[in-house]
């Protein structure tokens, strides 16, 4: 079959040989530039989507590695947390880097990612933690999302990642509501707001306040639910009707048909028990009840890998993952939850949607899943862009 690429969308796919006849483009086989039309001979390399990361705090900065000894020793997130470790750690770093050193810092992980295939990204605030912080954050965002041949950016407002050391809990509950979401509105640049709902962070209850006024506001919504206990995350994920649940390694079975039900995703990050030494969610479950999931690298300090293959090489190769469901979650089903800027179609192969796919450096696309150490592509088609790799 033959792509035929027109600006940044696929106009058809035919045979090839009905394409080269149509183009008068020669003998088949050929790799050229012939009046204005680019030809690209894959050579029976397999062709998947782009992939789609629904889940990534993109910008930090400073450096948590002394926690992994930590974390060897013993002692729990929680507890890393109080000694000056977690997010907070991060959050002084970030607080106090320029913006030009953020906009650096996101192009690097944007082209890491594309390198292993990602077109397209959720990325959340979070790292601010104060309404002039968070602001720069998402204005980083913007500014990278204008930058060409790197993946596209679907921005995220975290305010509600944690509590700052400099305030009270209660102070920032209610300084999120009555300045920080007013002040994210007005700059324009978030499409959702996500809550790490948790014990030990914010309840549900303060939980379900700040989203249901982001929604007032106009936001999507999007939670952080259950990653270390049941903590009711998922239950209020199903009565909001949230786009998506994610982290959800602790929800009850029961709950995740609930979420099921309400046409709530799960997020699966398989690269935080990868990092975390956690124990993984029951896959087989989830597949044989056809829950709706997606798989996102949840790029952070903790988890410092922006490949989607290697989430899917986790999927098949530790949880008997199909390899055509994980990569259904990293691409069609992860669009759902991130629409494409363009407003087309994305995650797909097919005719109106954005040409966004990856060339795979091989005949079987199941080799995606297979190479956890390198990228699997030989290639990125990004709006329309060819890119070797």
């Amino acid at each position: 079959m033959a792509i035929v690429v027109e600006g940044n969308e696929i106009q058809s796919i035919q045979p090839s040989q009905d394409i080269i006849d149509e183009f008068g483009l020669g003998v088949q086989g050929t790799s050229a530039s012939i009046e204005g039309i680019h030809v690209h001979d894959l050579g029976g390399q397999a062709v998947v989507p782009g992939l789609v990361d629904g889940h990534t705090h993109l910008l930090w900065s400073g450096d948590r590695s002394q926690e992994v000894a930590w974390r060897q020793e013993g002692k729990t997130y929680a507890e890393i947390a109080s000694m000056g470790g977690g997010i907070r750690s991060t959050v002084q770093c970030t607080r106090s880097a320029l913006d030009e050193d953020l906009l650096a810092l996101g192009y690097a992980r944007l082209r890491s990612a594309l390198r292993t295939g990602t077109t397209h990204m959720e990325a959340k605030s979070g790292y601010g933690l104060s309404t002039e912080s968070e602001l720069k954050l998402l204005n980083v965002m913007d500014r990278l999302n204008t930058i060409e041949h790197t993946p596209s950016i679907d921005p995220t407002w975290m305010g509600a990642h944690d509590v700052p050391s400099d305030t009270t809990h209660e102070e920032y509950v209610e300084s999120l509501i009555s300045e920080q979401l007013p002040a994210v509105i007005d700059q324009g640049i978030a499409r959702s707001a996500d809550v790490f709902c948790e014990p030990g962070w914010f309840s549900v209850e303060e939980s379900e306040d700040l989203l249901k006024a982001s929604k007032s506001a106009g936001l999507r919504l999007r939670m952080h639910v259950d990653e270390f206990v049941d903590g009711g995350g998922g239950e209020l994920a199903c009565s909001l009707g949230v786009d998506t649940a994610d982290h959800a390694y602790h929800t009850p079975n029961e709950v995740r048909m609930a979420m099921k039900q309400s046409g709530v995703n799960t997020g699966f990050l398989p690269g935080t028990p990868y990092a975390m030494g956690d124990s993984w969610p029951d896959m087989e479950w989830v597949v044989e009840n056809q829950l709706p999931f997606t798989l996102a690298t949840d790029f952070n300090p903790n988890c410092q890998t922006l490949s989607l293959p290697f989430m899917c090489s986790l999927m098949v190769q530790r949880c008997n993952v199909h390899p055509l469901n994980a990569i259904e979650a990293v691409t069609a089903s992860a669009a759902k939850t991130t629409p494409h800027p363009s407003g087309l179609a994305h995650g797909v192969i097919a005719e109106g949607a954005v040409a966004n796919f990856n060339i795979v450096d091989g005949p079987h696309w199941e080799a995606m899943c297979l190479r956890p150490s390198a990228s699997p592509f030989s290639g990125t088609v990004l709006d329309g862009n060819f890119i070797a790799h």
